[in-house]
């Protein structure tokens, strides 16, 4: 029996020929294997992985390549999609971004590489008065965070019209006139002021400011002027001259708001025509008593008889009868007045006596008009004692009177308050007339 030689096994032609055979077929196999095996591409971010694999189905390609694929990744191919040669797969892993809208912050995931391209997945939309924290091509990286501010309206009023625009945040008063074409005058104003923020629902008014002239014309009266006349009897009056107003121009200032007169200012006057006095001459001519007109008469009829000779008449009956009758004397109107006895300084005087309230004045006084005439133009500058106003329908003007306390004066002025029995003494300076109050007292009419 032969023993088992391995070295002659092997050498053993048929071994040789059965393992050649078997090599072959196995490089044919491992070929034929490779050869059957799918080339697919990878692209993430930008980088390519490209591998030949025996896969069926994307998903087991990146199990092969250990990808996993996120909820908001995006995959260029459902992961149950067959295998081809030649296939080139896409996967976009999504990053997380954080966006602050209006103050409120929220999270997204995205596979957009630029911000503009994230708000147009999104569906924001960024009006140019909008304000983006950020450039809109921005790439788009983890954890990236930006912050909308979006632009509001405000309501601007100015004068009668209203006028809604849109704003950006942040913006002054100012900037937003300047973006809306509002021109502010030199005087013209803005409620806030124009450096102020605007703020959301805030109206914005402007107060259009002008100043104009407003010219008044006024009437000046004229004024009133009393002269003595000794040509005219006593208590009568009789106007020289009418007068005539003056014209005077007025010039205001006058501010206006939005069309309403707001304030005004005397700035000027001007007298455009002179007023002219109304002049009135008051009677100071004294009539002759009663019987002094009686004592004239009888002596012009006795001069007269001298000058004519007598001629002798024969009474007739009427003349005789008139001889018998008894001569009445006549009465005069000083001897019906009622008389009283009143001293001063030792020396008596006969007339007619009233008891009258009295008060005292003097020239230069706020109400009087500075120029020390009275009424019946007497000059109370130069001659300041003894004048009194009266009414003159109780004592006629250019009566002279004496006054217990104050003594002889002319009656020559007159005085809106003095009615009835009131009497106003004229003193020779404002305090005295001052200190003197009211008093009662008895007044002598002496002419």
């Amino acid at each position: 029996m032969k023993r088992f030689s391995i070295r002659r096994f092997l050498n053993n032609t048929d071994f040789k020929l059965a393992l050649s055979l078997f090599v072959i077929i196995g490089f044919i196999c491992f070929s034929f294997y490779e050869l059957s095996k799918a080339e697919v591409t990878v692209v993430q971010a930008d980088e390519s992985t490209s591998i030949r694999t025996h896969a069926n189905v994307v998903e087991d390609v990146l199990d092969e390549l250990s990808i996993s694929i996120a909820e908001h990744d995006d995959i260029s191919h459902s992961q149950d999609t067959l295998v081809v040669d030649g296939m080139q797969i896409e996967h976009i892993p999504a990053k997380e971004v954080t966006v602050t809208m209006d103050g409120e912050a929220q999270s997204y995931f995205t596979t957009s590489a630029t911000v503009e391209e994230f708000l147009n997945e999104q569906g924001i939309e960024v009006d140019e008065k909008d304000n983006l924290s950020i450039a809109l091509d921005t790439p788009i990286d983890d954890d990236l965070a930006w912050s909308i501010d979006k632009a509001f309206q405000v309501t601007i009023n100015d004068q009668d019209m209203q006028k809604e625009v849109l704003t950006s945040p942040g913006s002054t008063i100012e900037e937003l006139l300047v973006e809306e074409s509002i021109e502010l005058g030199k005087l013209d104003r803005v409620e806030p002021e124009k450096d102020a923020l605007i703020e959301r629902d805030q109206g914005i008014n402007i107060v259009r400011v002008e100043k104009v002239t407003d010219v008044v014309e006024e009437k000046q009266d004229s004024k009133l002027v009393k002269r003595s006349d000794d040509s005219l009897a006593k208590g009568t009056e009789e106007v020289v001259s009418e007068g005539k107003s003056g014209i005077v121009e007025k010039h205001y200032e006058v501010v206006m708001e939005n069309g309403e007169e707001v304030s005004r200012e005397l700035v000027k006057e001007e007298v455009t025509q002179d007023s002219e006095d109304r002049i009135v001459a008051v009677g100071t001519m004294e009539e002759a008593p009663v019987e002094e007109t009686e004592v004239l008469a009888a002596q012009t009829e006795e001069e007269s008889a001298k000058q004519e000779p007598k001629q002798e008449k024969p009474e007739s009956n009427d003349a005789k009868e008139k001889k018998q009758e008894p001569k009445s004397e006549p009465v005069t109107t000083a001897s019906a007045e009622k008389t009283e006895n009143v001293s001063r300084g030792g020396n008596e005087e006969e007339g007619k006596t009233l008891y009258m309230k009295a008060t005292a004045y003097n020239w230069d006084c706020a109400s009087c008009d500075g120029r020390g005439l009275t009424a019946t133009g007497y000059d109370l500058k130069s001659n300041p004692e003894g004048v009194v106003a009266v009414d003159p329908n109780v004592i006629p003007l250019g009566t002279k009177v004496w006054v217990e306390g104050y003594g002889y004066a002319i009656a020559r002025d007159t005085g809106g308050n003095i009615k009835g029995n009131k009497i106003d003494l004229h003193m020779s300076s404002p305090q005295k007339a001052a200190s003197y109050g009211m008093k009662n007292v008895q007044v002598k009419i002496m002419d």
